[in-house]
């Protein structure tokens, strides 16, 4: 929060007065530092972390340098989402109210012909996608030419994500004398130069980039084999028990796969993908934020600056694809200072992509294990397993000194103990001491009396006495003897068996 008070900022007296109603006594970072430059009709390209008031912080000056009086509109504000968009549009209502702004939604997904009729309402502040603007200036339905204020939020996406011409012909239709702000949690490369080509001098805020993933918010992962990924998000999500998760995917075509498997173990889950029409993405938004949905399927573009109040996990089914955008997927939790968690699942060969969003991000990424009902780190694990790894070492040495101690016999080796290397962690070994102390029930059993090295595992006297070792003599006797068996009468064998008996 920034020392600063909203009409120290500026900020018209009725728009402060709804911010107090709404709980915002305070300016954050971004916003002390954003507002007074607009309001003085600089362009601001501005940095900040996901959850730290930029809607705000471009809504207020942009509301309050609005005409009321004409019914043009002057300004446009662009999402790369139609989530993202609708969001801004409910918070641009409540603000745009007092001061007697009338607002419209330009997005992809809605009835064309039900916008072009709204447009007829002479709103002056628009908020929209690009491809429906663009839609709508080719038909001849929108004008821009009175357009003084523009935003780009998440501008690193609005150019990325929709058609680079599409955002340019919306631009290229508005006035030259327009004022250009850019908003984003991340600023690749490519956006300097669309800041040189779209702004005259601007302003640039970065604020904190060490802490590009809020300080209040805790980073774990999970190692789990690919095909037990199910398995391990279930075990996850029922340890927690969170009142919400958001669950990341990078493959549209597995949100299904994974929307059945999360269903028939019981979760109330639904899915979140731009394929789905308005109503339908609007409707699933609509019952996560009540509560009446616990888990939430999406990728990426759908979840794209989507603020959900107060929302505690955030579980990434397949690690990010880049450090970017592991810090959008990480801001959909912890907003506004709050705490939230992220936990991301990994196979061992992905590792390595833990320790990249370490180095570049500078969090605390550590790994952690899910332990009789706990999450616990490696330490604690270690801790935690110490008795029991101890009670079986005991069990172990007691083993092999007592089948090594019997004169006369040789050594027994149990194939499970013989040649065992060292865990590579405490769950590991956890985990192969459980499997040995169940298959010997507290004690080991003998798989095999080594008989001229040739014995089967379990052969030997039914009375559990084991096989003396042949000698050589006795061993050529025996293969004599059934050399002149084979092929004898029945009546032959039988008389010699029984002479043997004898």
């Amino acid at each position: 929060m920034s020392n600063k008070t909203w009409s120290e900022l500026g900020i018209d007296a009725k728009l402060i007065e709804t911010l107090n109603q709404n709980g915002i006594n305070q300016p954050t970072g971004v916003q002390a530092e954003t507002i007074p430059a607009l309001l003085a009709g600089h362009d601001v390209s501005a940095r900040s972390q996901t959850g730290t008031g930029k809607t705000l912080a471009f809504l207020l000056p942009v509301l309050q340098k609005i005409d009321t009086q004409s019914g043009a509109i002057q300004a446009v504000i662009l999402s790369p989402t139609q989530e993202l968009a609708m969001q801004i549009v409910r918070v641009a209502q409540v603000y745009a109210e007092p001061l007697g702004i009338r607002v419209q939604q330009l997005i992809g997904g809605a009835a064309l012909k039900r916008q072009v009729e709204k447009l007829k309402l002479r709103p002056q502040l628009v908020i929209g996608t690009p491809g429906r603007l663009h839609e709508l200036l080719k038909l001849r339905k929108l004008k821009l030419s009175d357009v003084r204020h523009v935003v780009i939020d998440e501008a690193d996406q609005v150019f990325q994500l929709g058609s680079t011409k599409e955002v340019e012909a919306v631009l290229f239709g508005m006035g030259k004398d327009r004022q250009m702000a850019f908003f984003s949690a991340t600023h690749p490369e490519q956006m300097a130069r669309f800041e040189g080509r779209w702004m005259r001098s601007a302003t640039r805020v970065q604020l904190t980039p060490e802490h590009r993933v809020s300080q209040t918010v805790e980073n774990y992962y999970i190692i789990s084999d690919k095909r037990d990924k199910t398995d391990t998000a279930r075990r996850l999500i029922r340890l927690l028990n969170p009142k919400s998760a958001l669950l990341f995917l990078n493959d549209t075509n597995e949100i299904a796969n994974w929307e059945s498997k999360l269903a028939y173990e019981g979760f109330t889950v639904e899915m979140l993908y731009g394929d789905a029409d308005k109503q339908r993405r609007a409707a699933t938004l609509e019952r996560f934020r009540d509560g009446r949905c616990q888990l939430l399927l999406a990728t990426d573009v759908a979840a794209r600056g989507l603020d959900i109040e107060g929302l505690p996990l955030v579980l990434q089914l397949d690690p990010a694809v880049d450090a970017d955008h592991y810090v959008h997927r990480a801001g959909r939790t912890g907003r506004m200072g709050r705490s939230g968690t992220v936990i991301t699942i990994v196979t061992p060969q992905e590792l390595f992509i833990m320790e990249k969003f370490r180095k570049q991000l500078g969090i605390d990424l550590s790994e952690r294990a899910m332990y009789r009902g706990e999450l616990l780190s490696e330490e604690e694990l270690r801790e935690a397993t110490k008795p029991k790894l101890e009670r079986l070492a005991k069990e172990r040495a007691k083993h092999d000194g007592r089948t090594a101690s019997a004169p006369g016999e040789p050594i027994l080796r149990d194939s499970r103990t013989s040649d065992r290397k060292p865990q590579s962690s405490p769950a590991k070994a956890v985990k192969s001491d459980a499997s040995f102390a169940r298959s010997t029930g507290g004690t080991v059993k003998r798989e095999a009396a080594v008989v001229s090295g040739k014995t089967k595992p379990g052969a030997g006297p039914r009375s559990g006495k084991a096989d003396k070792p042949l000698t050589a003599a006795k061993s050529k006797a025996a293969k004599k003897r059934d050399a002149k068996d084979k092929g004898a009468p029945k009546w032959l064998k039988e008389k010699r068996q029984s002479t043997k008996s004898d």
